[in-house]
């Protein structure tokens, strides 16, 4: 009998151990890292190699020295601090504007019918085209730029917040009558968890949307941030400063969406399917 036990036991040790014992993580991030790799040698070796002219595409080794000079000197510190403030203020606000009245205009019929037309006008009208009017309501301090972020990122958030609360499947919704719960019970346990993977789709396009008007945002009249120095770099010519602005506000954003997936996993756990 002990040695059935010790059998069993073996058994779903091996079977835990299994995909590290075939090395399934080694080809995990080998199919994942390949192209990063590779792309990454032919930024260092293109140059090197007279393909490409050092002076437009400095090698990678260049521009990692000039990120590390300019890390020592404190400038890069500066600059990523103050766009990750302005993205950050951008974003909260959007996010606090746009999920509460995106949950009431998908809950009540009657505020999406009235408001619907307003919001076909201005989900049409690109932020960067609203920049001189912002500038000139607000100036060309940090006020125009933050206000310029929380309109870019309010829409995507905003809109799929109310797509996520208006397509809650509607058998859901009528058990949930059929057991009594009461309009805010409802809304509480099964319309605002039900539309949560939509919102965050919204959220995580509002995170990309913030990175990229960060940089249009910081041409205009800053003083710092990566959009100040990648364009300041561009017109002293100073192109491996100009390519450490383009690295960090990409590994910026990058960063930004696997946080936004981990905060969206963890609040969409009620998805994941047993383990088997």
């Amino acid at each position: 009998m002990s040695s059935t036990k010790q059998a069993i036991g073996y058994n779903e040790s091996y079977r835990s151990l299994k995909p590290y014992l075939q090395f399934t993580w080694v080809n995990t991030l080998f199919k994942r890292s390949i192209a990063i790799v590779l792309f990454l040698l032919l930024w260092e070796s293109l140059p090197r190699l007279g393909v490409v002219s050092p002076a437009f595409l400095p090698p990678l080794s260049v521009v990692l020295d000039t990120a590390w000079q300019l890390y020592q000197t404190g400038q890069l510190g500066i600059h990523f601090f103050a766009s990750i403030q302005r993205s950050l203020i951008g974003f909260i606000l959007a996010l606090a504007i746009a999920i509460p009245l995106g949950l009431v205009i998908g809950w009540y019929k009657l505020v999406a019918e009235t408001l619907n037309p307003l919001l076909e006008l201005f989900r049409n009208t690109t932020a960067l085209a609203l920049m001189p009017l912002f500038i000139l309501f607000l100036g060309i301090g940090e006020a125009s730029k933050i206000s310029l972020l929380v309109y870019a990122c309010t829409w995507p958030i905003l809109l799929n917040t109310i797509t996520g609360v208006q397509t809650v499947d509607p058998l859901l919704i009528k058990s949930a009558r059929t057991m009594g719960l009461k309009p805010y019970q409802l809304f509480i346990k099964v319309i605002l968890p039900a539309s949560v993977p939509t919102i965050f789709v919204g959220i995580r396009l509002a995170g990309a949307i913030s990175i990229l008007a960060l940089v249009a945002v910081e041409m205009f009249g800053a003083k710092a941030g990566l959009g100040y120095l990648i364009i300041y770099s561009q017109y002293s010519f100073e192109i491996p400063q100009m390519f450490v602005g383009i690295l960090v506000i990409t590994l910026v954003g990058l960063s930004f969406n696997y946080i936004l997936l981990a905060i969206e996993k963890y609040f969409t756990a009620w998805k994941k399917s047993p383990v088997e």
